[in-house]
């Protein structure tokens, strides 16, 4: 009786044992493989050219003819290849935007790039992006907008039909693709065809995108679905490159009103930034920004380039808290990436190389507080350091706040910390903390929250280290934790800030001591022999200030730069509509400080078009205008279309510019208005026809160049 007791008992024992060594369950909802992909591939270029370039708008109205469209030196492969520098895994093409011009020969309408005279109309920009992808082993990705402002028929189920059939034969002409790409813009004033008029559609219904998704599901099975509401990627809610500081790979999208479908275009689009803790559907965020302010290429847009460090701060915030970062290029007119983008694109790819090259953890010795069925072989932390994405360090599942001990043999200098989870088991871990052992005790040097696919914590300071600690603090689950890295990025300067008052005085400043601070005011990049910033100057007639940080003879930061236009001491509110508030009046608009804005919102229904004149106290030369939004991620009174008069006497106005701020609502930078020709004029008027949202305008800036 004893010996079967004991047999019994070890069997039992082994039978525990065993369903304890068994993987975690799977937590809330999974990617697909599609989606696996999709986060392995981290980062990707979505590429704007097209008629906007030649007609140097953002967005086209559809009335533009193709024959403007002949590049002269067009090379897919060296805008591939440019992306391909900056570390990026894949491109975006943007086979149709919003003004319906094709830039393959398809059959669905003739606005298509067979009735331009690049190559004789025997072209075809998307054969050529699709054999330079894979020459140079990259992803290639299609963007077809579903608003076409060209098309008659646009608004009608004749439309829809057509756009479907667009999407067949890219789907079917140019694949593999890794991404269909679909935009949320749609709906609003266009061409269509010579009609000139306003066409609204349903948007939560008009594109019946559950049958428009299932032609790439057929065609492009292992592509995923980019848009507002996935169904595979979400956007993230901004076109700034960032996604929220906790940011969940799963999402529960939310039409604007209740009891309607969520659709692109039609979404609570600021849930994106964030995503939904335990939402219903694995749809992680992409981030997408431009390498310039604008998507398309505009020559006054060539010193906005974003710097390589800039890229690499856009990196940790978005690839670094578990999305994507898409990043726009925007070929100019001779058909190629700018030197200057360029430039930029190599340089922010060599800094990552450097960033990420070692794992400084490797060869370190890791305990675990806990390890799934004691089972190290299959779940233990040695899995955190090896260079498979999914093998992982599970723990019991009563055990959800458990320690790794990370014992590096000697002193390791640090300033980035990567965590990854097997995501493949859902997003797991809701906080973690981590401790170096400095001075003889634990000392917290980090913190994050969401993990997921990535997650990279960057330190404020290098950290010199032989001994680390990992904390989990919050898990509603046992933890499935796939890397822990620890990484040094490259010691650099901060680029200055340039600022400048209402009276014209600019100051230039750091955010640390440094040895010296060079400027420029001809355009050219600061070098030991430019000035020294000492105090602030005046800018009287604008201009473009260039400045540098330096730190002894070897030391130098990226250069930073701003644009002003005239001074604004003398300028004077001639007439404007009432503000609503004293915060909000008139004269908000034009004191250089962009946090305060010119309000004339009202619950009531208000009256348009709305407008302020100002008295700039003398006679200028005018070659442009700037409108800033306000920049508080509000929409209410944001304008999108506009006229500017300009006037000697203050009496008799005269009509210098007037059209459509495109796409202001997702980039709300400042939107230049170039002139035709140069005018001089002692006042100017801004007149807003329309405004994306609530009953009045709002300004953050006005500027005159």
């Amino acid at each position: 009786m004893k010996k079967f007791t004991g047999i019994a008992s070890l069997l039992l024992t082994a039978g525990l044992n065993g369903f304890s060594q068994t993987a975690p369950k799977p937590y809330g909802a999974l990617p697909t493989q599609g989606q696996l992909n999709w986060q392995e591939t981290g980062m990707y270029c979505i590429i704007h050219y097209g008629v906007d370039t030649y007609t140097d708008k953002e967005w086209g109205f559809g009335d533009e003819d193709p024959k403007i469209f002949n590049p002269s030196q067009f090379s897919a492969l060296q805008i591939v290849a440019a992306a391909k520098a900056g570390g990026f895994k894949g491109v975006v093409v943007v086979a149709k935007h919003h003004d319906g011009f094709c830039l393959w020969p398809t059959k669905t309408t003739e606005h298509n790039i067979s009735k331009s005279p690049y190559k004789n109309g025997k072209g075809d920009i998307l054969k050529e992006y699709r054999e330079a992808c894979d020459k140079l082993g990259m992803k290639l990705g299609v963007y077809c907008s579903p608003w076409d402002r060209n098309n008659p028929n646009y608004g009608t189920e004749e439309y829809v039909k057509i756009y479907r059939e667009q999407l067949k034969e890219l789907y079917t002409n140019y694949g593999p693709l890794f991404i269909s790409w679909h935009d949320g813009a749609n709906g609003g004033d266009g061409y269509y065809g010579g009609k000139r008029e306003v066409r609204k559609i349903d948007r939560s219904t008009y594109y019946g995108w559950d049958t428009t998704w299932g032609i790439t599901r057929k065609l492009q099975p292992n592509a995923v679905l980019f848009g507002d509401v996935g169904p595979d990627v979400r956007w993230v809610g901004n076109e700034e490159g960032h996604a929220g500081e906790t940011c969940w790979a799963t999402y529960t999208p939310h039409a604007p009103d209740e009891g309607k479908i969520p659709a692109n275009g039609y979404v609570k689009d600021w849930e994106g930034t964030e995503g939904t803790r335990n939402g219903k559907y694995w749809m992680p965020a992409e981030c997408d920004v431009s390498l310039r302010p604008g998507w398309f290429y505009h020559k006054t847009q060539d010193e906005g380039v974003k710097s390589p460090y800039t890229l690499l701060d856009l990196y940790y915030k978005s690839v670094g808290r578990g999305a994507a970062l898409d990043l726009g290029l925007s070929p100019d007119p001779r058909g190629i990436v700018n030197e200057i983008d360029v430039k930029s694109l190599t340089e922010f790819g060599n800094l990552l190389k450097q960033t990420f090259a070692v794992n400084l953890a490797k060869g370190a010795t890791l305990t675990a507080s806990n390890v799934r069925g004691g089972n190290k072989a299959k779940f233990g932390p040695q899995f955190l350091v090896d260079d498979n994405r999914y093998s992982y360090w599970a723990t019991d599942d009563k055990v959800t706040t458990p320690e790794l001990t990370i014992d590096l043999h000697a002193p390791k200098t640090f300033n980035v910390i990567r965590l990854r989870e097997n995501i493949k088991l859902g997003q797991r871990i809701e906080a973690v903390e981590v401790d170096a052992y400095v001075s003889g005790k634990w000392e917290q040097i980090g913190a994050a929250t969401s993990i997921g696919g990535n997650r990279l914590i960057r330190l404020s300071q290098n950290v010199t280290a032989s001994k680390l600690r990992l904390r989990i603090t919050k898990s509603p689950v046992a933890i499935a934790l796939s890397d822990f890295g620890i990484y040094k990025e490259p010691v650099h300067l901060t680029a200055p800030k340039i600022s400048r008052d209402k009276n014209g005085e600019v100051s230039i400043s750091t955010e640390a001591p440094v040895s010296a601070i060079r400027y420029t005011l001809d355009g050219h990049e600061p070098t030991t022999s430019s000035p020294v910033y000492s105090k602030p100057f005046r800018l009287k007639e604008g201009g473009i200030v260039k400045a540098r940080a330096f730190e002894g003879k070897s030391q130098q930061s990226e250069s930073s730069y701003a644009s002003f236009g005239y001074s604004k001491a003398e300028w004077k509110v001639l007439d404007a509509n009432a503000a609503t508030e004293d915060w909000g009046k008139a004269e908000n608009a034009f004191d250089e400080n962009t946090r305060s804005i010119y309000n004339t919102l009202k619950k009531d229904d208000t009256q348009f078009p709305q407008q302020i004149s100002v008295d700039m106290g003398r006679e200028q030369k005018i070659k442009a205008f700037g409108y800033l939004p306000r920049q508080d991620k509000q929409a209410d009174g944001i304008v999108d279309s506009y006229t500017f008069y300009t006037s000697n006497d203050g009496k008799t106005w005269e009509k210098v510019a007037s059209g459509e701020f495109s796409n202001i609502k997702s980039n709300p930078i400042e939107q230049p208005v170039v002139l035709k020709q140069e005018i001089s004029a002692r006042y100017f008027k801004f007149e807003a026809q329309h405004v994306i949202a609530g009953n009045g305008i709002t300004v953050a800036e006005l500027s005159v160049y």
